[in-house]
C-alpha cells in the first residue's frame, strides 16, 4: 500500500485528545496533525519522537496533515494509522498473497455479522465454508523484538473474539488476523496483563475453533506492505 502523497518528517511535541499530534515541520512550523488510532499508543508518543505526516489538500479535511509513522532511534519505524492493516490486508488478499486464505475468491469488507458487528473480511469460495476475518494493528513492543496486543482494555476487541467464536462454532472458518506495524519485531503475543479479559476470550475462542494468522509488515516513508508469517507464544 503506498502512500497518496509523500511523508515528511517532524518532530513530534505531544499527542492529546487521542486525534491530535502537536508536531514540530523540518522548516520550525508548528502544526496540528489527525492521529487515526485510538489507543493508548504506548511508548510510540514521548515527545521529540521523530515522526511521518502526510500532507493533504482536501477543502473537507479540518486538519492537512495525518500522522502515519514513528522513525526510532534505531532507524525501525512503527505504523500507528490503525486504518492501514486493512486496507494492507485487503490488497493482499485480492491478490492471493496470504497463503491460508487463498483459496478464497471473493472478499467482501465490511459485512454485517453477529450482535450488530462488522467483519472486517468475509471470503467466499464455491465448496468452502464461508470466512470470517478480523483484522488487529499491532504496535505495542515492551521487550526488544516481542510485539503485543492489545495496548489498552479493549471491551470491543472482546466483542470481536465472542462474535468470531460464535462463527465457529456455527461451523464457519472464523480467524483473527494479527498485522505488527513494526519491523523491529519477531515474535508476538498477546498482553495478557493489560487485558485479562481479551486474554482469555481469545483462549475461548481458539478452543471453539478460531484459527489466528500474525503477519510483519514492511514500512517506509513510502509504503507499508504486509511481509512475512510470525510465530506467537
Amino acid at each position: 500500500m503506498d502512500f497518496t502523497t509523500p511523508l515528511i518528517r517532524a518532530t513530534l511535541l505531544r499527542r492529546y485528545k487521542r486525534f491530535l499530534a502537536d508536531c514540530r515541520l523540518a522548516d520550525g512550523r508548528e502544526i496540528t496533525a489527525h492521529c487515526a488510532n485510538p489507543g493508548s499508543m504506548m511508548g510510540l508518543a514521548e515527545p521529540g519522537m521523530v515522526v511521518w505526516l502526510e500532507p493533504n489538500d482536501d477543502p473537507k479535511k479540518k486538519l492537512k496533515y495525518g500522522w502515519r509513522l514513528v522513525q526510532h532511534d534505531d532507524g525501525n519505524f512503527t505504523g500507528v494509522d490503525t486504518s492501514v492493516p486493512n486496507r494492507a490486508l485487503k490488497a493482499a488478499l485480492m491478490a492471493g498473497k496470504i497463503p491460508a486464505l487463498a483459496a478464497y475468491k471473493t472478499v467482501r469488507p465490511e459485512v454485517k455479522y453477529g450482535d450488530n458487528s462488522r467483519i472486517d473480511f468475509l471470503l467466499s469460495q464455491p465448496g468452502l465454508p464461508d470466512c470470517y476475518v478480523e483484522v488487529k494493528s499491532v504496535t505495542l513492543s515492551r521487550q526488544p523484538g516481542l510485539a503485543e496486543f492489545p495496548d489498552s482494555v479493549t471491551a470491543r476487541g472482546t466483542k470481536h473474539l465472542n462474535e468470531l467464536a460464535n462463527m465457529a462454532n456455527q461451523g464457519y472458518r472464523a480467524v483473527i488476523f494479527y498485522l505488527v506495524q513494526r519491523t523491529d519485531c519477531s515474535r508476538f503475543a498477546l498482553a495478557s496483563d493489560i487485558d485479562p479479559t481479551y486474554a482469555a476470550a481469545f483462549k475461548r475462542a481458539q478452543a471453539a475453533g478460531v484459527e489466528r494468522l500474525i503477519y510483519t509488515t514492511e514500512i517506509s516513508p513510502q509504503a507499508i506492505t504486509i511481509g512475512k508469517p510470525l510465530p506467537g507464544v
